[in-house]
């Protein structure tokens, strides 16, 4: 099943003075920003997450922008270029785009590409396509002319293949349209003519596409509101010939063939569709994910102010213009198969949990390699005929990069390994990432000295492992006091066992010193407090201290922001009471206290506003508080009662659950009013009168 979550503006500002409002919506090389280019004059840069501006540029008043701008992922600068011919360069630190680097090249351009793992590529409107490197070493060089006369790029997709770039882009001239595929490890350039209806002549298709192993698989909307399908090779057999693709039927009717303007399409893995426009049976747009291989309407939403026809994804986000306004909506695509496609799945997963399984299959999983020679094939499914195939097996990627782990430097790994995980996602993902963890843990073992903490970082980040698929790497984290990982760990495996839990509690309650020296060397995720918020004070304040009273409590943070984050990891993560009683025993009476002082600190800040919510990005509920304070207390109140540090904090907590018995008690005796009162009005409702009271409650 797919799902469509709820929208949430980007920009709740008009964008642009142009006709599409935006030229482009661009990631940047920093995680969750997006660099977004109006029709006019503007590049802004935005967090997602944060709904707010980064950053924002304009060119000079009569100087308009005329391709999105790109961020360059080698060097983290952006690039973009108006009046066609002049190409801008800057960073974050730069103000003023006129100050900033530029370049007046020789022919006019169509669009800057630029994708993770190669450097930005510069496609100019005849088709030829320059490195930037070389085009900045001569920008008046001059640029042949690929394309023939009047014939004009309409649509193009910059991507790898097998860790080549390749660059696919159609032409239209005179009705007839075209698809050109360069390949920039070959140089080889080759033209497809496309087989489009007769009625479709007049009308501009949309168009998008994916890599599926050797073919560039093409889709596009047609007039009738149908999308088809055509099959490009990526390595043609004959580079000379103007060959003719021909194409066939995907899904039937998905808009209304009426619709002129306000469709696109946008593939978002190899069996999800994004479509953007009318309904057959509707006027008004609507946003749609379709199940192109059971050929099934997943979900949609409407959008009754409209939209101008463009549609962009990155990660699990789609961008778009509702209105005047860009709006984002976070999606989700679970693995296809029948169950899902006719929506007889079961959901078990809370809200926001990622889609892919967090548990090992055993079936497919084999120790630290795969059996890929027996996976690689099902997996190559091909939906209307059979391609004939090399007679020499590939090596998959995955037994590549373990070959790699076995013997090469962690610099070379970590290289190879964001190669791999940014090709396409299998529906066996997970155990794939399972298995590299294994190995990179196995070699650790083996050799005390490798630890290739950015490696196993990057696999954490993925959401895709779990603990029963690597049970060695929160031991390794726990060993090399890495509490960052452990950190991620927390938060995103859901089968940690209670004593792993404990074992990181004991390290994140571990004595100053050693939270001086993390602070030091290790970005924890401040998830609980911000440094600069007033709520956390002095990191060195002891644990005996002795407030006067709650309201000298409440205004300082037992613990330093860093560790507050790493004991809300523990408060968030999954437990059965009976298995992690024993394990809390364990834990010294000093951790214990302080952990106790942390916990009535959150609990007295939750307690001074009903609707007051804790700063952070994942700060603990009061319900995790208190089911933490009386975990704790069952545990270990033997011990705490015999620690003269602990006394006041346990005279704190009896008058304040004293005080709340009275609050609960008063709020029953008014429930109990409200319901007796409920039934004098029913009875009187029964006797068909109309009477007016006023009620005091004193």
């Amino acid at each position: 099943m797919a799902a469509l979550e709820e929208e949430f503006t980007l920009s709740a500002v008009a964008l642009g003075a142009g006709p599409d409002g935006v030229l482009g919506v661009e990631p940047s090389d920093k995680t969750d920003q997006f660099l977004v280019t109006d029709s006019s004059r503007t590049v802004i840069l935005y967090k997602v997450s944060d709904q707010k501006p980064l950053g924002s540029w304009s060119v000079k008043q009569g100087q308009i922008i005329t391709c999105p701008a790109v961020c360059n992922f080698q060097t983290g600068e952006y690039i973009v270029v108006h009046d066609n011919k002049v190409l801008r360069i800057w960073n974050n630190e730069d103000v003023n785009l006129d100050k900033v680097f530029k370049a007046t090249l020789s022919a006019e351009v169509y669009r800057i590409h630029s994708i993770q793992g190669t450097e930005p590529v510069v496609q100019f409107k005849e088709g030829a396509v320059r490195g930037l490197e070389a085009l900045l070493a001569e920008p008046q060089q001059k640029i042949e002319t690929v394309i023939s006369d009047e014939e004009v790029i309409k649509w193009t997709k910059f991507f790898m293949v097998f860790r080549h770039p390749a660059l696919i882009f159609i032409t239209e001239k005179h009705g007839s349209y075209f698809a050109y595929v360069q390949m920039f490890n070959s140089q080889n350039l080759s033209k497809y003519t496309l087989s489009l209806g007769k009625e479709e002549k007049c009308i501009t298709p949309n168009f998008t596409a994916y890599v599926d192993r050797k073919f560039i698989s093409l889709m596009s909307i047609s007039s009738d509101g149908c999308i088809y399908e055509s099959l490009i090779p990526v390595y043609p057999s004959d580079t000379e010939k103007n060959q003719r693709v021909v194409r066939s039927q995907l899904l039937k009717a998905v808009v209304s063939g009426s619709s002129r303007t306000g469709v696109a399409l946008t593939v978002l893995d190899q069996d999800h569709i994004a479509v953007l426009g009318p309904p057959v049976p509707a006027s008004k747009d609507c946003l749609s994910i379709w199940n192109i291989k059971f050929q099934t309407l997943q979900t949609s939403k409407e959008l009754p102010q409209g939209s101008s026809g463009q549609l962009w994804y990155y990660g699990e986000n789609l961008f778009m213009l509702h209105g005047k306004v860009l709006t984002v909506i976070p999606y989700k695509c679970e693995v296809s198969s029948l169950a899902g496609a006719l929506g007889k799945l079961k959901h078990s997963q809370d809200p926001g949990t990622h889609t892919i399984p967090h548990f090992v299959n055993w079936e497919t999983s084999q120790g630290y390699g795969l059996g890929s020679q027996n996976s690689e094939p099902s997996r190559r499914i091909l939906r209307r005929k059979k391609v004939e195939v090399s007679s020499q097996p590939e090596v998959p990627a995955s037994e590549q990069l373990l070959s790699i782990i076995k013997k090469d430097s962690e610099k070379h790994i970590e290289v190879e390994l964001r190669k791999f995980l940014a090709v396409k996602w299998t529906p066996d993902f997970h155990t794939l990432v399972g298995d590299i963890v294994s190995g990179l843990l196995g070699r650790c073992k083996a050799e005390p000295s490798f630890y290739p903490r950015n490696c196993l970082m990057q696999l954490i980040q993925t959401h895709t492992l779990s603990y029963s698929l690597c049970p060695g790497l929160m031991e390794i984290a726990l060993e090399k006091t890495d509490v960052q990982m452990l950190q991620l760990c927390l938060q995103q495996f859901p089968d940690i066992p209670e004593s792993v839990t404990c074992a990181c509690l004991k390290l994140f309650l571990s004595d100053t010193k050693q939270d001086e020296k993390m602070e030091e060397q290790t970005e924890i995720l401040q998830n609980g407090f911000n440094p600069e918020n007033g709520n956390c004070g002095n990191c060195n304040q002891e644990v005996n201290e002795k407030p006067q009273n709650a309201m000298e409590e409440t205004a300082s943070c037992p613990v330093t922001p860093k560790r507050a984050a790493l004991l809300n990891a523990i408060l968030h993560s999954a437990y059965s009471e009976i298995f992690l009683l024993p394990h809390l025993k364990d834990i010294p009476a000093q951790h214990t206290t302080l952990f106790l002082q942390y916990l009535y600190f959150l609990y007295l800040k939750c307690s001074e506003n009903a609707t007051m919510t804790l700063p952070g990005i994942h700060p603990p509920t009061l319900s995790q508080i208190m089911d933490w304070i009386c975990l704790l207390l069952d545990a270990n109140f033997t011990v705490v009662v015999m620690i003269p540090e602990a006394k006041r904090l346990l005279i704190n907590l009896y008058k304040f659950v004293k005080s709340q018995i009275c609050v609960y008690s008063e709020l029953n005796k008014i429930e109990v009013s409200f319901r007796e009162l409920q039934k004098l009005n029913q009875e009187k409702n029964n006797r068909g009168l109309y009477s007016i009271e006023v009620l005091e409650l004193f």
